[in-house]
């Protein structure tokens, strides 16, 4: 049977009709159509689907983000020219498989009989041999044997005149049987591949589309039902936006706190939500998180309670990734987890002396004002500001676990990305070869802590976010490194977060670096440090040099607090930190000596910062600080700290000072009629092209006549054999048919040039 590539070419009707059904039922249209669905498919795996529109416009800009809006590229798999392509594409492969099942069935049954014997001396698997019984007799013994073998077996008694013993299909003239044919077929399942694969596709393809959107289309043109696109209770949302609980399909997302319950479930749509009702409410008793030893993850779990609806019974049942909990034809899967409302405190920290610190409770996922008016101030503590200076702290969540990787790059090589300094080429080439498992990246995994995240908006809704660490972070392994705080800030949400060093006291906490910043803006502490610095490093026998060095370092420190102008005369930019130190030096000295003047300038500033810190130390009830190497890793990072400070973008931080988890588990809810029809179809498609690739098609003609020459042994045998797929096991098959059926070896067994 041939293969043709044209489709149903309809006798009667119309032009187009005829061309219609023909195109629908060609190959070529269906190769088109699946050749579309896998460019799509590709589409929609490399971009992110459903995610929301300001995650498009960010990562691609707005022009990108609106062409893939329009042509529901951020959708594909429920966009309507997907389920538009999946339906032509089952209505033409049904077409296919209809148009070619009468020509399989009777291709099925023949065994083509009639062959003549040139016709088989022509084959490139032939054999010939003289047999010892009569022509009957032989048909009989090799139709035996192989039938015995599996094939299917047909005898053909051809009767011909006895001067035409070279043509079979000549007229019996005198009734003499001269000669019988042997007909055989095995492999006939191959043919049974082709329609297997075929329905294959049309059994997934039509499961696609009861689970994919289709129902669920129907019913909103048909029932009136539309997506929600407003915000309150889901209690107020109208019937006109909610599926039934018999909606035969549906795939949604449902969230559910930790002691809370929930029945309702939210599909997205490309213009707003839709509200599943389910026949049964979740109640979530806790979600459950198990760690490896490393800190790593190994188990996300939901333990739940089943409440039906119609009958009142309570089902307790467990679910985990890749575990979903079947309940009456609905599916429970874990989708992820959530915050469910986490109460947070946090204190307000301000950066400025002019203000005071104060408390704020929240819930993650909730918002407060931060009205720093009159009768605000008397509950905040803090300071006034104007309006347009109002902030809005909005709670966006809440990590308790946070696993960094501390480990170095790879091996042999240091913390940064290039370490110029270091040319190992046996760590180099370790680190390429070895052991298969072996990795380049070195990880040392460690439990950091809880941390907070929120964004402050002001009043003209613009929002910057924050992530803030609760707890120290020691960023080395080494003796002298000091912990730090870490306090993140970004302003896009597809920036990473940049993060301020703090470095933290003897309580672990920022106090220490409040002290020195808030000493710092005022000028009689910088003139005392100043002094005390002057005194300390200038050499007694030179008392002139007191005061010069007093009013060396009063400049530097009060370039560093921002109190004075660092640039050039005439300009009103006033910087602070470090920048102002580099600034006030590119201004006023001359480019030849300002090398020498930096260092000079940054030592003064080290010595009379290490004298201020002392001095809020004593104020402080504190110890001084002792000289060793980690008092001077403690204010080189304070230095560094501070000068970044200047630059923070907000007047104030929030640490987190104490929270409450409540965690939540995101579900998704799937009802999928089509599933089992998706399995069918795979299970087709895995037995069709088993068919197609590893069964055979193998058809063997013996044909058997009498010798007339006298002296000689009674039949003249002629075997052939074809397959619809040439392979060295079909010549062997061959041979060892040539010499199990006739008793010889194959006189010809190549195939053709």
């Amino acid at each position: 049977m041939s293969t043709s590539t044209h489709g149903l070419r309809l006798r009667s009707g119309s032009h187009a009709i005829r061309a219609l059904v023909e195109l629908l039922s060609s190959m070529r249209f269906a190769i088109s159509l699946l050749t579309v669905i896998c460019i799509a498919s590709i589409i929609g795996t490399v971009l992110k689907q459903n995610e929301p529109l300001g995650n498009y416009i960010n990562q691609f800009g707005p022009f990108w983000a609106e062409v893939f809006t329009v042509a529901s590229l951020n959708r594909v798999y429920s966009a309507w020219w997907f389920m538009l392509i999946l339906a032509f594409l089952v209505v033409s492969t049904s077409l296919c498989v209809i148009r070619n099942i009468p020509k399989i069935i009777a291709d099925w049954s023949a065994l083509k009989e009639g062959l003549r014997e040139q016709s088989l001396k022509s084959f490139g698997q032939h054999a010939q041999a003289s047999l010892a019984l009569s022509p009957e007799q032989e048909a009989q013994r090799i139709g035996q044997m192989l039938a015995s073998a599996g094939w299917k077996v047909k005898l053909q008694e051809r009767k011909v005149a006895s001067n035409a013993s070279t043509n079979e299909n000549a007229s019996a003239e005198n009734g003499k049987v001269s000669g019988w044919m042997v007909a055989a077929k095995a492999g006939r399942a191959n043919k049974l591949g082709y329609i297997a694969a075929h329905s294959a596709i049309v059994l997934i393809c039509i499961g696609g589309l009861l689970d994919g959107d289709l129902i669920v289309r129907v019913q909103m043109l048909l029932n009136g039902k539309t997506a929600y696109q407003g915000g309150g209770l889901i209690a107020d949302v109208k019937p006109e936006h909610r599926l039934s609980p018999n909606n035969p399909t549906f795939r949604a997302n449902l969230l559910v706190a930790e002691g809370a319950r929930s029945s309702t479930a939210i599909l997205t749509q490309g213009n707003g939500v839709l509200i599943q009702d389910l026949p049964f409410s979740i109640e979530l008793s806790k979600f459950v998180v198990e760690h490896y030893s490393t800190g790593m993850p190994k188990l996300f779990a939901s333990d739940i309670i089943i409440h039906d609806k119609e009958t009142g019974k309570q089902t307790p049942a467990r679910v985990e990734v890749n575990h979903p909990v079947n309940y009456n034809g609905i599916e429970i899967f874990q989708s992820s987890f959530d915050d469910g409302g986490s109460a947070v405190k946090l204190t307000a920290v301000p950066f400025t002396s002019a203000g005071q610190a104060f408390e704020v409770d929240g819930v993650i996922g909730g918002s407060t004002q931060l009205l720093k008016d009159k009768q605000a101030n008397a509950k905040t503590q803090g300071t006034e500001i104007t309006a347009s200076e109002k902030l809005t702290l909005e709670f966006s969540a809440l990590r308790v676990f946070n696993i960094e990787n501390f480990g170095k790059n790879g091996a042999g090589q240091s913390d940064s990305a290039v370490d110029v300094r270091k040319v190992d080429l046996r760590d180099t080439i370790d680190s390429k070869l070895g052991a298969a498992n072996k990795t380049v990246t070195n990880k040392a995994l460690r439990n950091v802590g809880p941390s907070i995240t929120y964004k402050l908006r002001d009043a003209a809704g613009q929002a910057k976010e924050f992530h803030n660490y609760m707890l120290p972070v020691k960023m080395g392994d080494a003796d002298t490194d000091i912990p730090v705080m870490l306090l993140g800030v970004r302003e896009n949400p597809v920036d990473g977060f940049r993060y301020l060093r703090i470095p933290a006291d003897e309580k672990g906490g920022i106090d220490g670096f409040l002290n020195i910043r808030t000493a710092l803006s005022d000028p009689k502490i910088r003139e005392l440090a100043a002094q005390r610095y002057a005194k300390k490093s200038a050499d007694p026998s030179r008392p002139e040099m007191v005061d010069q060095l007093a009013m060396s370092a009063s400049r530097a420190l009060g370039l560093y607090a921002g109190a004075e102008s660092a640039s050039k005369a005439g300009s009103p930019q006033v910087s602070a930190g470090l920048q102002a130190v580099a600034d006030f030096i590119e201004a006023k000295v001359p480019e030849a000596e300002r090398e020498k003047a930096g260092e000079v300038l940054i030592r003064i500033l080290n010595g009379a910062l290490f004298e201020l810190t002392q001095y809020t130390r004593e104020k402080t009830g504190l110890k001084p600080l002792e000289l060793n190497d980690v008092t001077q890793a403690y204010m080189t990072q304070t230095v560094l700290s501070v000068s970044d400070s200047y630059a923070y973008p907000a007047p104030m931080t929030f640490v987190l000072k104490d929270f409450k988890q409540v965690q939540a588990s995101v579900f998704q809810v799937t009802r999928s009629p089509g599933k089992m029809v998706v399995y069918a179809g795979c299970a087709f498609l895995i037995l069709g092209i088993f068919a197609m690739l590893y069964i055979r098609e193998r058809r063997l003609w013996v044909w058997l006549r009498s010798d007339e020459q006298p002296n000689n042994a009674q039949t003249q045998a002629t075997m052939a054999l074809s397959s619809n797929r040439k392979t060295m096991d079909g010549d062997k098959e061959f041979v060892h048919l040539a010499q199990q059926l006739l008793g010889v070896k194959p006189i010809a067994s190549t195939h053709p040039k």
